[in-house]
């Protein structure tokens, strides 16, 4: 058996806010001739490179423990770190810091977006070529 995946899903409390945090963060688009409107449930936004897809839908559950699944963010251009100044002042909040945990200049840190859930901004490719 194999499947793939069509979508990735985070569930919001705005769906339409979420997904306008996570445009700019991603570079990700609306879906042409479905655009994103506030007040919708349901917001898909795609990457314009790759095709991949995040769902955010309305829900009326609180977010009460640590994800169980998240998504680990390379930058594309920048630094980790300034992609971490970046991303602290678009709104997301540290949860906890792991640079260095493996040497200078290694680790990530685990972010929050506005809903409380859970990402992690990696060391860019460039970084990583560096260190190696």
């Amino acid at each position: 058996m194999t499947t793939f995946i069509a979508h990735t899903t985070i569930d919001a409390h705005d769906a339409y806010a979420l997904s306008e945090w996570w445009k700019p963060v991603l570079g990700y688009v609306d879906i042409e001739g479905d655009p994103n409107l506030p007040g919708h449930e349901e917001c898909m936004i795609r990457d314009p490179e790759t095709g991949h897809q995040l769902l955010f839908i309305e829900v009326p559950d609180e977010k009460v423990v640590k994800n169980r699944l998240h998504l680990d963010l390379r930058p594309r251009a920048a630094t980790r770190d300034e992609e971490l100044e970046t991303l602290l002042v678009h709104g997301a909040k540290v949860v906890a810091d792991h640079r260095g945990i493996h040497g200078p200049g290694s680790g990530w840190v685990t972010l929050a977006d506005p809903e409380g859930n859970e990402f992690c901004i990696l060391r860019a490719d460039a970084e990583l070529a560096a260190s190696s």
